[in-house]
């Protein structure tokens, strides 16, 4: 079947079950059948952007979390706020420490702000780097990312 075909139905199991590994989406699509290679979804998977965040049944699942409509902006800062612990600075570098498995979807968040002022990050397991190009917006960017949280 088609990529856009199969794309699709993989964006409608993971919003219709929690999926938290590639393995698991392979058969989940091959039941709809979509004969597909985990290599085949793990192309998908960086294609569609998709994220492991927190799952309520199992320890992790993957979301989508770009999207055209204006929801995704809400859902992108509710799943910030969720994984988030602490967000603190030393010189021009933002830490942001998050639950585990979370560093690199707290960076998806950051990066779609699109912040002039962000030179780089580097997401870990749990912890995101940001670097900023000077100590003064370091504090600002701070401050408004800690804003997310409330």
């Amino acid at each position: 079947m088609h990529r856009n075909a199969r794309q699709q139905k993989i964006l409608e199991i993971i919003n219709a079950k929690e999926i938290d590994t590639q393995e698991e989406l392979c058969a989940e699509l091959n039941l709809e059948n979509f004969k597909v290679t985990q290599a085949t979804v793990s192309r998908d998977i960086k294609e569609l952007k998709l994220y492991k965040v927190s799952g309520k049944e199992k320890k992790y699942r993957y979301a989508c979390l770009e999207s055209d409509d204006e929801s995704v902006s809400s859902k992108m800062k509710n799943i910030f706020r969720e994984c988030v612990q602490t967000i603190n600075y030393a010189s021009n570098i933002i830490v942001i420490k998050t639950m585990r498995g979370n560093g690199s979807t707290a960076g998806t968040f950051v990066d779609s702000l699109q912040l002039k002022e962000i030179i780089g990050s580097v997401a870990g397991d749990d912890t995101l780097l940001i670097v900023v190009d000077t100590t003064e917006n370091a504090q600002l960017i701070m401050m408004k990312l800690r804003e997310y949280l409330s």
